[in-house]
This record gives structure tokens, C-alpha cells and sequence, in this order.
């Protein structure tokens, strides 16, 4: 198995290190390897300690939540396992002082032991203090003796019960709020792969097709086994099912709750964010619920586990004597693990500003009614280059799948057929530099990926040279120019240049040929197209010589690039040469 650790029996320890290297006011005890105690050390004696912690692998926490605002000190176990109970004692000793200590313990058996027999002794010395156990699971209705697990929600009581302390409440009151956020919170959990402990191999528990639901923090099993389904479908069933638990409680339409979206190690933010969009849906539409705050992160992981928790916090009415959002957004906090960014909701997520239109391009082009003759001239040279691409298409991917990703053809023919839709109503063809920046317009739309970027940025810069041109109906010379220009701004910002088997190794000669034909010999559109078109022709077959030094080609072995020429160098190629049939004709 691949990890970056080095040993399984110092994972722990080491990461303790490195996260106590990079924050200034954290501190350990000098206790390791039975003593892991992070603490803050400019915590202030005169306030109530917040104190949790339990066994690691759920980083960011515990010791990730030691700060200003939130624990005075964290005791951590080694991976998925209790601290001892001197552990506990030490990291009490540590921080308290006469205003007291609350624990705060998730409802597990090692850890309400530990934490439980650490406090006794403490007492028994004189200290105060406290204890609140979380167990804010919903997975199981009835979980025997054992009760209800303590998951992601134990973070918010880590919040709101260090904000409380930080701003002088008294022990008494610090107790009080984290029994609030405690009892008021539930939780449920989904995995899609389990997580994988040190040293170890991974787990081959669920299928390539299947989920979990209603898990722990602990690679333990979920309640239920699924097939694994769209994430609108998932979430909705989880929040359905945190809201009709009896745990917690009835919910009324308007009531105001917090979320929290908990990634529970290796879920890639962009699952994440359509995780949170999800159950904002939910909760807002079908449940009806007004989302007071929402903290999307991995606040409290397991390892490497795919998936995510689900937490709902459902505040207390008002004047009911706790102001749960307050304590929230109290801060700043000084905790690396707390999300920095405030967790209030964008009231203007629904209303996206509209997207500013450029002052180059005309506003609304449009085919003119009757087309002068240059302008039948252009649409049969566009009709003939893009018609051209859709048949070359296929060829195009051959050439592309010995040397690139296969789908060169494929994704130029996506463009065409934009073009030849858009010739039809939106091109005002009469203009020909305003009809370049609608094909630009075309392409920018329909093409992902680098060839999109590429052929917009041509387009574009061959527009704008054509309008400095300053003439309705573009004269040879002012086409061959604006081949020059779209032509280097493609190696300006492709960062490519002649010989690097681009698409530049079709159009810089095309270019010069157009040049030397239209402006040096004065000749016409006919020849001036013949002449680029077999200068790119020429430019492209002389790609089978050369070393790839850009694009997924620079990758592939030099012998494999020998035998065949670029791909889009020949796709340059093929639309040139349409244009000049097009253009022939006409002559």
C-alpha cells in the first residue's frame, strides 16, 4: 500500500510535529510516545479550558481545533484509538485554571472511560470539571447500549462552547451551550470507499458499485449497504432521514438550522460543492427549512475515506436563551482547522450578473438580407472550410490517436458544425470583419480544451486586423494581413513557434506565402488562397520529420511521430485548401 509515512508507530507523532511547526501558538507536552498533548499556549488561565480530543486519523481534528475561539488543548490517540486516561489528566492540568474545564467527549466507549476517569481525578486535585458527551448519529433508530455515535457535529460544539469560554462565560454556561449544539444536532454519513488504516491494505468491503450509508468515523460498516446513485438522489435521502429521526426532533417548515457538509477525507472538492448545492436544495425547497449557516470542508475525516457527512444543527428559538449563530461567528479564530472563510449563505447565488458584451464585436450580427458579392464570396468559402473538417473528421482522429489523445478530428468537427449552423442567421456576411468575429464567436462556443483556445485566439486577432483594415469588403491583401496576425497570436499565446509540430507549422508558412502573393505581387484572392493553401500543405507534411516540443505529441516516442504527419497541422491544411477551391471556382 502507497502512503506517504514512514512508519505506521510514529504517523502520529510526526504529523503532531509538523502541524506544531507551522503554527506558532501551538505546544505539545514533553510526554511522547504515551502523552500526545497539543495545547495552546497562549491560552488565558482566567477562562474556562475547552478540552477534547480522542484517537487520530479524523484530522483536522482534534489538535487542528486548539485556538483562540475554540480548544484550549487537544489529547490525541494514536490512530483510531483512545488516549489514556494520563493523557487526559496531563492536558488538564495543563490549561485549567479557576474558571474551570469542560471535555468534550465523542460517545465512544475508550474515549467516555478515559476522558471520564481523567476528570474524576482531576476533581478529586480541585480542579472543575466537566464533561459533555456528543452522540449525534442517526444511522441506527434504536443503538442498543452502546448509544449514539459522536461524529462531525462534535466540531460545532467545539465551536460554539470555545466561543463561549473566549468571551468569559463561566463554566456552568459553557457546559450549557455545548449541551445545546449537542442535543440539538444530528448527523448521518456515506462512504463510497473505505478508509485505509497505516501500513495496512486497503479494504475490498464494498463492491466498484456500491456505497455505504449510516457509518463512522472509523472504518467500521455502514448501517446499510446501496448501489451507489446520482448525489441529488443520495443526499436528499440522507437529509429525509436526519429529519424524520426522532433523535431529532420534529422540524417545521421555516425552522432555521445549520449544515455542515463534512468530507470525510477523499472527496474532491468538486464532488463537494455539488454535495452542498444538493442539500441547500433539499433543505430550502422540499423540507422547507431556512439555512442559517453552512460549512462545507473536512472538518472531521477518517483517513482517506471517500464520502461525505451530512450534519444538521437546529437552532433554538428565539429568546429561548441561546444564541447559537452568535457564538458560530464569533471570531476571528486562531484554530488552523476552522474554515476561514465566514460560513454565512450568498443571497445573490440565484441571481447571476449578466455577462458583459465586448466593444469590439457588433451587438447582434445578423445575416443581411441580400448579400453583396463579396459577402457570397465569403459564405461560400466558410461553407466550403467547415464542410471540409466535418469529412476530414474521421482521418483526423486516426492521425491524432498514433500521436495525441484521438480526438482531434472530433473536436474540430464540433466547430464546424457550429459554423455552418450559425452561417445560416448570424453571420453578417456583407462586413468581413464583423463576420470573423462571429465565427470566432462560433468556435468559442463549441470547442473545448487548447484547439478552442487556439482557433478563437486566431479568429479573433484576424478580425481585428481586418477592422483596422478599415474596409466593409476586405481586399486580398487585408485577408492575407489578417492571416499574418491571427497566425501570430496563435504563437504568442500558444507559446509554440515554427518546427514544433503545431498547428504553426501549416499556418506561418501559409502565411508567408499569402503575404508574398497578395502584398509583394499584388495578386488575387484565387491565387493568394492557391498559394497559402500549398504552403500549408507543404508545411504539414514536413511535420512527419520533426520532434514534437509542444502539445500531448512532446510526450510520444520519436519514432511514433516520424511516421505520421500532425494532426493539426493537416486539419490547417485541409480548410486552406477548401478556401481555395472555393475561391478557384469563383475566378
Amino acid at each position: 500500500m502507497k502512503q506517504l509515512i514512514n512508519a505506521p508507530e510514529t504517523v502520529v507523532r510526526e504529523a503532531i510535529e509538523g502541524l506544531i511547526r507551522t503554527n506558532a501558538h501551538l505546544q505539545r507536552l514533553d510526554g511522547f510516545p504515551d502523552i500526545k498533548v497539543v495545547f495552546d499556549k497562549n491560552h488565558d488561565k482566567s477562562k474556562v479550558a475547552v478540552i477534547s480530543g480522542g484517537g487520530s486519523g479524523h484530522e483536522p481534528a482534534h489538535a487542528g481545533y486548539v485556538g483562540r475561539g475554540m480548544l484550549a488543548a487537544a489529547v490525541c490517540g494514536e490512530v483510531f484509538a483512545s488516549p489514556s486516561a494520563e493523557a487526559v489528566l496531563a492536558a488538564i492540568r495543563t490549561v485549567t485554571g479557576p474558571a474551570g474545564c469542560l471535555l468534550v467527549v465523542k460517545n465512544y466507549t475508550g474515549d467516555r472511560l478515559h476522558f471520564g476517569l481523567a476528570a474524576e481525578q482531576a476533581k478529586a486535585e480541585g480542579l472543575s470539571v466537566e464533561m459533555v458527551v456528543v452522540g449525534e448519529d442517526v444511522a441506527i433508530e434504536q443503538p442498543g447500549l452502546a448509544g449514539r455515535r459522536g461524529l462531525a457535529g462534535t466540531v460545532l460544539v467545539h465551536k460554539a462552547a470555545g466561543a463561549a469560554a473566549a468571551q468569559g462565560a463561566s463554566l456552568a454556561e459553557v457546559v450549557a451551550v455545548a449541551k445545546c449544539v449537542a442535543e440539538n444536532s444530528a448527523t448521518l454519513g456515506v462512504a463510497l470507499k473505505v478508509c485505509t488504516l497505516p501500513g495496512k491494505e486497503p479494504s475490498d468491503r464494498l463492491g466498484p458499485g456500491e456505497i455505504e450509508i449510516g457509518l463512522g468515523i472509523h472504518g467500521e460498516p455502514g448501517h446499510t449497504k446501496a448501489p451507489a446513485m446520482p448525489a441529488d438522489e443520495l443526499v436528499g435521502r440522507m437529509l429525509s432521514q436526519i429529519a424524520a429521526s426522532h433523535f431529532f426532533g420534529p422540524v417545521n417548515k421555516g425552522d432555521q438550522v445549520v449544515l455542515l457538509v463534512n468530507n470525510l477525507g477523499a472527496t474532491p472538492p468538486l464532488e463537494m460543492s455539488l454535495v452542498t448545492q444538493a442539500a441547500l436544495s433539499k433543505l430550502e425547497g422540499d423540507l422547507g427549512l431556512s439555512v442559517a449557516r453552512c460549512y462545507v470542508g473536512p472538518l472531521m475525516t477518517s483517513l482517506d475515506m471517500a464520502g461525505v457527512s451530512l450534519t444538521l444543527l437546529k437552532l433554538p428559538a428565539p429568546g429561548t436563551g441561546q444564541d447559537l449563530l452568535q457564538l458560530l461567528d464569533w471570531g476571528p479564530v486562531g484554530a488552523p482547522g476552522w474554515p476561514a472563510v465566514p460560513a454565512h449563505l450568498n443571497p445573490d447565488a440565484s441571481r447571476p450578473a449578466p455577462v458583459p458584451g465586448g466593444g469590439g464585436a457588433p451587438a447582434a450580427p445578423a445575416r443581411p438580407a441580400t448579400l453583396s458579392p463579396s459577402g457570397q464570396v465569403l459564405e461560400g468559402a466558410i461553407r466550403a472550410a467547415a464542410s471540409a473538417v466535418l469529412r476530414a473528421g474521421a482521418m483526423l482522429d486516426q492521425l491524432d490517436a498514433k500521436v495525441g489523445d484521438g480526438d482531434c478530428g472530433s473536436t474540430l468537427a464540433h466547430g464546424a458544425r457550429a459554423i455552418l449552423s450559425d452561417l445560416d442567421t448570424k453571420y453578417p456576411l456583407n462586413d468581413a470583419a464583423a463576420t470573423v468575429w462571429q465565427l470566432a464567436k462560433s468556435v468559442r462556443h463549441a470547442i473545448g480544451g487548447s484547439s478552442g483556445a487556439l482557433y478563437d485566439v486566431f479568429a479573433t486577432a484576424a478580425a481585428r486586423s481586418l477592422k483596422e483594415a478599415g474596409a466593409v469588403e476586405a481586399t486580398p491583401q487585408a485577408w492575407a494581413l489578417a492571416l499574418r496576425a491571427g497566425t501570430e497570436a496563435v504563437m504568442k499565446y500558444g507559446g509554440a513557434w515554427r518546427g514544433c509540430r503545431t498547428m504553426l507549422d501549416a499556418l506561418l508558412p501559409a502565411a508567408d506565402a499569402a503575404v508574398a502573393s497578395a502584398v509583394e505581387r499584388g495578386e488575387g484572392a484565387a491565387a493568394v488562397a492557391a498559394a497559402a493553401a500549398a504552403a500549408a500543405q507543404a508545411g504539414a507534411e514536413e511535420t512527419k520529420s520533426m520532434a514534437a516540443a509542444a502539445g500531448r505529441a512532446s510526450y510520444v516516442p520519436e519514432e511514433v511521430l516520424q511516421a505520421n504527419p500532425d494532426p493539426g497541422a493537416v486539419a490547417v491544411a485541409t480548410w486552406l485548401k477548401a478556401v481555395a477551391d472555393s475561391l478557384s471556382d469563383v475566378a
